[in-house]
């Protein structure tokens, strides 16, 4: 039997999206392999009843030194109670959070990490961990002949629903602020309102095709802001528009940006490159906009418009004002 650790992360006292997924994960790997699954909660947010979302049994860490997050706090604590709790996987979503105290907390443990893992599977009792390699192209397999650690890209493992019951169980974190390497300052929040697109059932993405926001492609940009406002969308982007400084890299899409899985990505200007495509296939349909008509982005589009998008644009808007009466 073997029983599986996962760390929740919460975002404005709620758990994430992605918190969700890796507890949906380590709930259907614990199954597996015949074991529990222990969810742990670090800091900020009630835990709620997390039973209902797979966990079997929760801990929330509480106290001053985990008010604000810590990488070498958080990885002392998760290693510390994947100890106490007799974990063999130890499982974390793979936001930036996961992947800076992760690394850390198999460090600790003496564990190897499987980073960046889009799939898990057990076969002969053994967990493997599978994940892309060279931007995508293929597949490696890690297969842990001990105790594994690993952090799940989002977007990409399925929650779970369920009756459970889990009561949290309250414990302190192991040392004070002072005993720190790093201690938080300051928390700058983002931009009020702002969706995040890895959370965001609508995406609206534009690429290199929309052209430079503080030159000609001003009113490109403010055309796709206005379109995402229609649909209550989050703003994506390629990497070559966060590469030019176009966008913050927090709006980026794609193998080295956010992986998302909204209902409904519409893709503007943006010719569908591998990297790009990887993060957003798993979107339940797909919009593409493109001047050229063999951009590859064509090929995993449901529905394609060839079309300059300074004109496909704002006549979408204006159209779906319409439909929608706003």
């Amino acid at each position: 039997m073997s029983n599986v650790l996962v760390f929740v992360e919460f975002n404005e006292g709620k758990p994430s999206k992605a918190g969700l997924q890796a507890l949906g994960a380590a709930h259907t790997l614990a199954k597996q392999l015949g074991g529990s699954t222990t969810a742990i909660v670090i800091g900020e947010g009630e835990p709620g009843d997390l039973g209902k979302s797979g966990a079997d049994k929760v801990i929330a860490v509480g106290g001053d030194a985990v008010a604000h997050y810590s990488p070498d706090g958080f990885a002392r604590i998760v290693a510390t109670h994947a100890e106490a709790v007799d974990a063999n996987v130890v499982l974390a979503s793979a936001t930036p959070m996961g992947k800076d105290f992760m690394a850390r907390g198999a460090a600790i443990a003496k564990c190897g990490l499987a980073a960046d893992c889009t799939e898990l599977a057990v076969a002969d009792g053994k967990v493997r961990a599978i994940r892309p390699v060279y931007a995508g192209k293929a597949l490696q397999t890690v297969e842990a002949t001990g105790k594994l650690w690993a952090t799940l890209r989002p977007n990409v493992f399925a929650e779970v629903s369920g009756n459970g019951s889990a009561a949290p169980e309250r414990a302190d974190a192991p040392f004070g602020a002072g005993d720190l390497k790093a201690v938080v300052q300051e928390i700058v929040a983002g931009v009020k309102g702002k969706l995040d697109v890895a959370e965001s059932e609508i995406v609206v993405s534009g690429g290199r095709g929309l052209k430079d926001p503080d030159g000609e492609g001003k009113q490109n940009w403010n055309n796709l802001n206005a379109l995402a406002d229609v649909l209550g969308a989050a703003t994506g982007a390629s990497r070559a528009v966060v590469d030019a400084g176009w966008r913050p890299h927090g709006d980026q899409v794609g193998q080295t940006g956010k992986t998302v899985s909204p209902k409904l990505y519409i893709a503007c200007g943006i010719s569908g490159a591998i990297q790009h495509l990887a993060g957003m296939t798993g979107s339940k349909v797909i919009v593409a906009i493109n001047k050229d008509e063999n951009a590859p982005i064509f090929k995993v589009a449901d529905y394609g418009i060839v079309g300059m998008v300074e004109d496909v644009v704002p006549a979408l808007t204006t159209a779906l004002k319409e439909a929608l009466g706003s």
